[in-house]
């Protein structure tokens, strides 16, 4: 029984010890670990213990700059007589694809050149509204008057606001047209009036209302473009047909080669 007893006792000892000396060898080599960890974090310089007092953005070796400011491009329309000895010459050559690439240019410098000549020809003020310099806006698309845009904004610098666009769309002026032909007998003698037929200038037009976006009044200017003023907090009818006079309609026909 003696026997017994030191043989279990004998077997815990041995137990122990070896349980001990596992925990020992496992703290020595977690501080091992932590010494190598450490070691190649500051070699790196990603260390955790060490406090980073860089106060300016950086950026790793492998990343791009970003910008944070540039003047933009200068709004250069295309030279219409080098365009067209360019088409010229290379039309001579057989070179028609590159001939054609050119007349489109010169063509869009000819439109680009009436539309600024017709935004400098709108008012600098309408109705006590001062032009928005920032808002002019002249765009093509240099396919033969299609696409071409010219707009001017007018605002009091609150909420009163008069846009005005002379715009070439087949889509909304043979709407407009259809209408004045066939449509523009049909009003309402009471209730509500959204639209009706008008004039500006000796000029048949449709004048719109809309609670939302205000007035709307589009005039026709030949077989292919449109004028349309939009007014914005105007208080009544008559003050927007007074600010519709105040452009000249009919040297914008003139510009734009419509009878």
């Amino acid at each position: 029984m003696k026997i017994l007893y030191v043989s279990v006792l004998f077997t815990g000892l041995c137990l122990l010890q070896h349980q001990a000396s596992g925990q020992l060898l496992n703290k020595m080599r977690q501080k091992l670990e932590n010494a190598a960890e450490q070691s190649v974090n500051k070699a790196l310089g990603t260390d955790k213990n060490t406090i980073n007092t860089s106060t300016g953005t950086s950026t790793s070796s492998g990343s791009r700059a970003r910008n944070k400011g540039g003047a933009g491009l200068v709004t250069t329309p295309p030279d219409v007589k080098e365009n067209l000895t360019d088409a010229e010459s290379k039309y001579k050559a057989g070179q028609y694809a590159q001939s054609r690439s050119a007349l489109q240019q010169a063509m869009l410098g000819v439109e680009m050149e009436i539309g600024q000549k017709i935004l400098k020809s709108l008012p600098e003020s309408i109705a006590g509204l001062k032009k928005n310099a920032e808002a002019d806006q002249v765009t093509s698309t240099g396919w033969g008057w299609v696409g071409l845009t010219i707009q001017r904004q007018y605002t009091d610098g609150n909420e009163k606001e008069l846009t005005t666009t002379i715009a070439n769309n087949a889509v909304l002026l043979s709407a407009v047209n259809l209408y004045l032909t066939n449509g523009g007998y049909s009003q309402t003698t009471g209730g509500k009036q959204d639209w009706k037929q008008t004039k500006v200038k000796g000029n048949k037009a449709v004048i719109e209302y809309d609670e939302s976006t205000g007035y709307k009044l589009t005039v026709p200017l030949g077989q292919s473009s449109m004028l349309v003023y939009e007014g914005v907090n105007f208080k009544n009818e008559a003050e927007l047909m007074a600010a519709a006079n105040a452009v000249d309609i009919a040297g914008i026909k003139k510009m734009l080669g419509e009878k």
